[in-house]
């Protein structure tokens, strides 16, 4: 390690991420050419290049007068005055003289010398036998002959394609910075253009850097993470039209990382260095940045992403990026994505913006831009905005979302039902397609959801975990079109038709079973610690890990801890609250906790042990009105098949009697 380390770096200062952009690529316009050279290459390997120069056709097209149409080309002077009572016969044979008037031809063909327009097929008769003693006008001929008869007659290049119709030999077919396309590679190889001048791609060196990152394809020790972060960059270069490489990862040296970036540096046309950006012990990348060159910007008021770093190394752009996988990936796509196309010569497209509803309050902090991963959906007449999870470190947010909603440095925040513009982060057919499903988590809707993708391709399942009780509201304020539950009501133990008749008194709603599953107590393998019951959650040296408030799981164990008459405050890791089955699972497996209330599926797939408390009912709540929407017929059809229930019997736990079976309340 570095004798550096122990020192804190500090933010040059939080500025707004417009004026930050701006500092740096007027900062990089002194000092280095931004736009990246030319190089020529084959047409057929051209595709989503970006053209240098204009590009002028080698030849016309067609290069030939051709029939544009299966029929007989002729003169369309010896057609003139022909009718239906006064039919012209023209003399056929394989080239136009003195006794020939009329040549057979197909679509292409080029027009025979002496002709000058073509008669579709449909349009030509031919008499009985092929052969006829006179002409339309009386007429003789000696000897047997192939004749064509017309009723119409033509006008000059009717039905011909002249040269150069579509293109003219020397004309600019496409201009300087075209993205090119399937079409345009089409265009240049039928006008002869063979190679083509287009802007190299921009060359991005991605320098990981961080003593804690291992390969991904490592088995990480606690406090070992693997190194993910410059495969998300290099990916998203090459959506931009750039070419990234990805260099050897340095420890967190100042030393190291100075040689990696002059290493990036001979290679490359821009630097992005990951992680270190930030002001700990051990962040090192703005020391070894400014050795190399300038930092014009180290902090921009954004959230995720407020380190990023912005200036010049060894004569290039470089960039300091956040560790954090949002952080970075949110700071990627603010600053390195218009440097990328600016090299290549290109504005920076935009995204593809809807409005939609927000579905929950959502508190942001002041003076920042804050952007909100959220799942979109439509719902009824209009698109719903759910938030998800909001941490910096979580990249599953990013799989996850649908959209990114920008809450302004002036704001702090929108209230729920609020108008929102999102960014899309999917096609918006995907969202106009998707099954919005608010509430209670569950494995199963897992399996639901990928048997929904893979059997109707461009459908998909849009789950937000939210709790039961919550996803009921939501289901009320017409966010979702389904809602998971599975809420005990003690006074009748029924599941979930109480409830749904409290919070959507006088709605039509059905209750669709997914499948009767065992809840219990998940335990490290073996349970050590001995859990049989409710009461051992109580006792002196077990730590619990809880469900949200709302969800099915906190109540159910509200109940039981109240039958036994157990004070919730002496549950040490009451309060510790998790948002998934799995997540509780993962915490027991992690050793932060040694018990967790939660489903047996989620206890199998971290391997850990599961002590059986009850059976309950998991249904999917969907109001009547949106029993029709295609794709929610889709869903039911899935839940009554035999595929989806063997699925979910192979989880474990999971009992499938009545499934599909539906419930009016």
């Amino acid at each position: 390690m570095s004798g550096q380390r122990g020192s804190r770096q500090v933010y040059l200062g939080t500025v707004p991420w417009e004026e930050a952009l701006r500092r740096w690529l007027a900062a990089l316009g002194d000092v280095c050419a931004l736009r990246t050279g030319s190089e020529t290459i084959p047409v057929v390997e051209a595709l989503g290049r970006v053209t240098s120069e204009s590009v002028r056709a080698a030849r016309s097209v067609p290069h030939y007068n051709a029939a544009a149409m299966d029929g007989i080309a002729t003169k369309s002077s010896l057609t003139f005055g022909a009718s239906e009572t006064r039919p012209v016969r023209l003399r056929l044979g394989d080239a136009v003289s003195d006794r020939v008037e009329a040549v057979e031809v197909d679509t292409g063909d080029p027009l025979p010398a002496g002709c000058d327009c073509v008669i579709m097929a449909e349009e030509v008769h031919y008499p009985d036998g092929g052969t006829d003693a006179g002409n339309g006008e009386g007429g003789s001929h000696s000897g047997a002959e192939r004749v064509a008869e017309i009723i119409e007659p033509a006008v000059p290049w009717q039905n011909v394609r002249q040269v150069g119709e579509d293109i003219v030999a020397g004309e600019i077919l496409l201009t300087a910075g075209r993205v090119l396309r399937p079409e345009d590679l089409g265009a240049l190889l039928a006008s002869g253009v063979t190679s083509v001048a287009v802007r190299k791609r921009p060359v991005v060196a991605v320098l990981p850097t961080g003593d804690e990152i291992v390969p991904a394809e490592a088995d990480p020790a606690a406090g070992k993470i693997p190194e993910f972060n410059s495969a998300m960059v290099a990916g998203l270069v090459s959506q931009w039209g750039g070419r990234a490489v990805v260099m050897p990862p340095c420890a967190d040296d100042p030393e190291a990382i100075s040689a990696g970036i002059e290493r990036g540096a001979e290679r490359a046309d821009v630097i992005a260095v990951i992680a270190g950006s930030s002001a700990g012990r051990g962040d090192f990348t703005a020391v070894a940045l400014s050795r190399a060159g300038d930092i014009v910007v180290h902090g921009v008021a954004i959230k995720p992403g407020k380190p990023v770093m912005l200036g010049i190394a060894h004569g290039i752009p470089a960039l300091g990026l956040p560790g954090y996988p949002v952080s970075c990936y949110i700071a990627s796509r603010m600053f390195l994505k218009p440097l990328v196309y600016l090299c290549q010569g290109l504005a920076t497209p935009g995204t593809v913006r809807v409005r939609a509803a927000l579905s929950r309050r959502t508190v942001s902090q002041a003076g920042v831009d804050e952007y909100v991963r959220v799942k979109v959906g439509r719902v009824g007449d209009r698109l719903v905005a759910t938030p998800i999870a909001r941490g910096a470190g979580l990249v599953t947010s990013l799989v996850r979302a649908d959209g990114v909603v920008l809450v302004p440095r002036f704001r702090e925040g929108y209230e729920e039902g609020a108008s929102v513009e999102v960014d899309l982060l999917r096609p918006v057919e995907d969202i106009e397609n998707s099954v919005v499903v608010i509430g209670s988590h569950d494995v199963a809707l897992d399996v639901l959801g990928e048997m929904l993708s893979s059997r109707h391709p461009g459908h998909s399942l849009s789950s937000a975990h939210a709790g039961s009780v919550a996803g009921l509201v939501a289901l009320k304020r017409g966010e979702a079109h389904a809602s998971g539950t599975h809420l005990l009501d003690p006074a009748t133990g029924d599941y979930n038709v109480p409830y749904v008749k409290q919070i959507m008194p006088g709605k039509d709603v059905r209750l669709v079973t997914v499948a009767h599953r065992l809840q219990g107590f998940i335990v490290r393998p073996g349970n050590p610690l001995g859990i049989r019951g409710f009461a051992d959650l109580a006792r002196s040296g077990v730590t619990f890990v809880n469900r949200q408030r709302g969800a099915g799981t906190r109540l159910l164990l509200d109940h039981y801890l109240r039958l036994e008459g157990i004070d919730p405050a002496s549950v040490n890791g009451y309060e510790r609250e998790e948002f998934t089955h799995m997540a509780v699972a993962a915490a027991v497996a992690a050793g932060t906790a040694d018990v967790g209330l939660g489903i047996l599926a989620a206890a199998r797939a971290m391997r850990l042990d599961f002590v059986p408390v009850c059976e309950e009912r998991y249904e999917l709540a969907i109001p009547g009105e949106y029993l029709d929407v295609p794709a929610v017929r889709l869903v039911l059809g899935i839940v009554e098949s035999d595929g989806f229930k063997k699925a979910v019997e192979s989880l474990g736990g999971y009992d499938t009697r009545e499934t599909g079976r539906i419930r009016r309340v």
